[in-house]
């Protein structure tokens, strides 16, 4: 009786979840989260942590970017996920988010391996699940946020150059992914795929209570389950500003190469994982220095 429980558990559980999403054969192009979704990240949930180590060894954590990142050796990725999820095995998983978003794609792949996993997958919003961790998060069958955490939806978003005809050509390459993102949101919360669609235009952030409402999550975690570390908090935003001076200056028109090695030449500043310790800025950072990246950042940015 019980193991046709845990069976008809597990068909309830893959009827709600949504289909597959399609990930791109040739990845020439990567969708990234844009510098303004860092800002906003680094304001309001950089340093959000739980406020206790939960018991068990069925917790999946994503506190980093979506994606291998280059800045700090990590990075939440499909590989490592789909390691996790074979050493839980077929039990419950519970996964803990507090991301700004980083590699759209990527963030697809990590969706479709959560929901191909038998058991019940508890989503915990911590501080926010932004761009691709939005994603990751409609994957849960329950997902529970903090009243002052966010969720934030936007369309896919690249950095690209060429002429008119290259332009075209990378708008009808993501077409399919929007439309593919909006349709699982509509899944997910029971709203239209036209009325997701639009929310994904208007780069959309949605507060505990406002998520709810739309049905992107299902109730509040409790006020005493997060807390803000202060020295991780710094840390994030230090290499979250590194990140957001990556992508201006490829907005710019430098390769990503080049942008790299454009931020590894102003010395002290946060290095590539291979040149780091276990923090990007375990150095130390030269106040006048962190003061002229920021001024760089911003002339960037404008």
């Amino acid at each position: 009786m019980r193991l046709r429980h845990q069976r008809l558990l597990s068909t309830v559980f893959a009827r709600q979840r949504p289909g597959a999403l399609p990930i791109p054969a040739e990845r020439g192009v990567s969708a990234f989260t844009p510098a303004p979704v860092l800002d906003r990240w680094n304001a309001d949930a950089a340093g959000v942590r739980p406020a206790a180590l939960e018991s068990g060894d069925n917790v999946i954590t994503m506190f980093d970017v979506i994606g291998e990142d280059w800045w700090s050796g990590g990075g939440i990725t499909a590989k490592k996920v789909a390691a996790q999820l074979r050493a839980i095995g077929d039990r419950p998983v519970e996964v803990q988010i507090n991301s700004p978003g980083g590699d759209m794609f990527e963030g697809l792949a990590i969706y479709n391996i959560l929901r191909e996993h038998p058991q019940a997958i508890t989503i915990k919003v911590m501080g926010m699940a932004a761009s691709a961790a939005s994603v990751i998060a409609m994957a849960g069958d329950t997902v529970m946020i903090g009243a002052a955490s966010f969720i934030m939806i936007h369309n896919c978003w690249v950095v690209a150059a060429g002429n008119r005809l290259d332009m075209a050509e990378v708008s009808s390459f993501l077409a399919p992914f929007d439309q593919a993102m909006a349709d699982v949101y509509a899944q997910r919360t029971g709203k239209t795929a036209a009325e997701c669609a639009k929310w994904m235009d208007d780069e959309t952030y949605m507060s505990g209570t406002t998520a709810i409402d739309r049905g992107f999550a299902d109730e509040l975690l409790a006020a005493d389950q997060t807390k803000t570390d202060e020295g991780t908090k710094a840390a994030d935003r230090s290499v979250n500003d590194v990140r957001a001076m990556e992508l201006a200056l490829m907005a710019g028109g430098a390769t990503r190469s080049q942008a790299r090695a454009r931020i590894k030449s102003i010395k002290g500043t946060p290095g590539a994982a291979q040149d780091t310790a276990d923090t990007p800025d375990a150095g130390g950072e030269d106040p006048e220095l962190t003061a002229a990246m920021a001024s760089l950042l911003a002339d960037l940015r404008s």
